[in-house]
């Protein structure tokens, strides 16, 4: 019996996890184990949004531990805690765990349409998720999540409810001025309306606050940088060389401020025609990789050129939303996934319960 226990310790301490490339022990994601009359009782709490994942890691897991011999069944439990993560900027924002920014060097390449995709699939991970759109002077999230002439509330008078849409909470100066108003203001009053937007939000519980910067490096990520405690960064670019250029430099930025980058997303890196399905790299090949070798960063996700992605976007269904089952809300749940792991593996977690073993006495 001692023997069996050892060996389904050594295969747990084998065992990889799929996203944050630990061990589950290393990890600490076990939160108490069991083995009594060849009977494996295992309850894992994975500290990043996987819902879509959990029934393949439990079936590899299973599969993984019904090959030691005495052991004649196994039960796993997965469970999520998504844990506040340490930033170089003191202080926090009432209600929100941590703050994820989307940025890129450029415009046109996708950033707001990633960042929405992104903030709907880390829901239906299973994440209490907001999403702030930063862009002061082009808000696009209103349009985007079909809320263009919606207003938001205020119960007390001091502070702003924010809109809430396909489980998500959202804020956005498109909602404070409208539709067809030019926002005309200097650097330091788009400065101070970003962070009342950030400060005066009722924010309610979330695990990830997904803001959705302009582009460049301007006044507006120098004040996110320094005014608010932003647990990491992602950059997303085009295959494209003149992209990746300005990437480089959105990834320099951070690197300035102390803020980590989580990883590079490489957007409409292949093109899927909508007659015939025929792929083909219209922007290029290869410059993503290439991006996050050279500055050591992680390529986190390669998404598609996808009519159906502007389209969706345009009519105010997000593709997560729009085709929760199809293949390109599966690119953005798998890319969802992999930044809540990489801002585990980059952050100083508040970490679970200690490892508890129950042996039999047989």
């Amino acid at each position: 019996m001692q023997n069996t226990e050892q060996a389904l310790l050594n295969s747990l301490n084998s065992f990889q996890d799929p996203y944050l490339k630990q061990s589950l022990l290393a990890s600490k994601s076990i939160k108490s184990f069991e083995f009594h009359e060849g009977k494996a009782q295992i309850q894992l709490v994975l500290s990043y949004p996987c819902q879509g994942a959990i029934a393949d890691i439990t079936n590899q897991l299973t599969l993984h531990l019904e090959k030691i011999s005495g052991v004649n069944e196994v039960q796993i439990q997965i469970g999520m805690e998504i844990p506040s993560f340490q930033t170089q900027q003191q202080g926090s924002i009432a209600g929100v765990k941590n703050i994820i920014a989307i940025a890129s060097g450029k415009g046109g390449v996708g950033k707001s349409t990633t960042a929405v995709n992104l903030a709907l699939a880390l829901h239906q991970e299973g994440a209490k998720v907001g999403l702030l759109d930063a862009d002061i002077y082009g808000p696009s999230q209103p349009m985007m999540l079909g809320e263009e002439s919606t207003q938001p509330e205020s119960e007390d008078g001091k502070h702003i409810e924010p809109i809430k849409k396909y489980g998500i909470q959202i804020m956005s100066i498109g909602f404070l001025v409208k539709p067809d108003q030019a926002v005309v203001w200097r650097g330091p009053m788009a400065s101070g309306a970003l962070q009342q937007m950030i400060n005066d939000t009722r924010w309610r519980d979330l695990d990830y606050l997904i803001v959705d910067l302009p582009p460049g490096t301007g006044d507006i990520q120098l004040t996110l940088a320094q005014k608010v405690p932003v647990t990491g960064a992602l950059i997303v670019t085009t295959p494209q060389d003149v992209a990746l250029l300005d990437a480089r430099k959105g990834i320099a930025m951070f690197e300035k401020v102390s803020i980590p980058v989580l990883g590079v997303v490489e957007n409409m890196s292949m093109h899927i025609c909508s007659q015939c399905g025929h792929e083909e790299a219209i922007f290029g090949t290869g410059g993503g990789e290439k991006l996050a070798k050279e500055t050591g960063v992680s390529l986190v996700g390669q998404l598609p050129l996808d009519i159906k992605i502007r389209q969706q976007t345009d009519n105010g269904f997000p593709s997560v939303v729009q085709e929760p089952e199809g293949a390109i809300a599966q690119s953005y749940r798998e890319l969802a996934r992999k930044v809540g792991a990489q801002l585990n593996l980059l952050g100083a977690a508040k970490r679970h319960e200690a490892i508890k073993i129950s042996m039999s006495d047989d």
